[in-house]
């Protein structure tokens, strides 16, 4: 690791290692999704200890654990996927439980772009990830994050007459280099 060429390399090891994983395994997932080095999939609840130790036996180099759904529900990145009544999957945003929704502060003396980017950042996440039953709660949670931020939604920043500008120092970049 370190080389900018190694996580190419990771992710060809991985794509070859995933295609041996699956031609060989004793049972198929439903969905496979990886990303990076997390890795999802549906199997059957009596299926899931053998596709484990499949995975785990074919290379020394690589060991996987897994996490089985609770309640219903199942993180992966930042998705938050749940079981629906129906056995179908719906997906909104997951947060994990030590995040804080602080974001930059209104107040701050950021950028104005750097400031309107938290919000824009939130909602198109929001909109990207969460499915129609969970889409109109997650905005909310959104606009509610952004108000204690002292952030305007995007379309607030639209609002009204232009601010006057203000003068601001330059800005410099420093690059230290150790003796």
């Amino acid at each position: 690791m370190g080389s900018p060429v190694s996580p190419v390399v990771a992710d060809i090891f991985m794509e070859d290692f995933e295609q041996k994983a699956l031609d060989t395994a004793p049972a198929k997932p439903k969905m496979y999704k990886r990303y990076v080095d997390d890795t999802f999939a549906v199997l059957p609840n009596d299926k899931v200890s053998a596709f484990l130790d499949h995975l785990n036996s074919i290379s020394s180099n690589i060991k996987f654990t897994m996490e089985l759904e609770a309640n219903n529900k199942l993180a992966f990145l930042d998705v938050l996927i749940l079981r629906n009544p129906d056995n179908t999957l719906g997906h909104t945003v997951y947060r994990k439980p030590t995040h804080t929704d602080k974001y930059l502060n209104g107040s701050s003396h950021h950028h104005p772009s750097q400031l309107a980017t938290v919000g824009k950042s939130l909602f198109q996440r929001a909109r990207k990830i969460c499915d129609e039953n969970h889409i109109a709660g997650e905005l909310q949670h959104v606009k509610r994050v952004l108000q204690r931020n002292q952030l305007k939604t995007p379309h607030q920043r639209h609002k009204g007459p232009k601010p006057p500008s203000v003068e601001r120092d330059n800005y410099f970049y420093f690059s230290f280099h150790p003796f």
